[in-house]
């Protein structure tokens, strides 16, 4: 079953926070089990951002979360964060085009 992991947070540092995503992209290719990411920002709260990562199934993302390349990377993410960010796991249960 598909899974995906929704992820709230804010900084005031987006910059920051591209350049750490970027360094993870790099660090993480051909190890990475995410597939896809979409990033949106509030349009209410300019510092605020929800990210949807996609993946085959709910054992690869927890495979991609033991990579150290990922505990790294969310070590940084954590330092560049205003509060702590929520997270939603949520089985895929339906996905279609519309």
């Amino acid at each position: 079953m598909a899974f995906v992991q929704l992820i709230e947070y804010s900084t005031s540092k987006p910059e920051e926070v591209e350049r750490v995503v970027n360094e993870w992209e790099q660090a993480s290719r051909g190890k990475r089990t995410a597939r896809r990411v979409l990033l949106g920002r509030d349009r209410e709260d300019p510092n605020r951002y929800c990210e949807i990562v996609f993946f085959d199934s709910y054992e690869s993302a927890m495979e991609n979360s033991g990579l150290p390349q990922t505990q790294e990377y969310a070590q940084k993410m954590m330092e560049l964060m205003d509060g702590d960010p929520v997270f939603h796991d949520l089985d895929v249960v339906e996905d279609r085009e519309l």
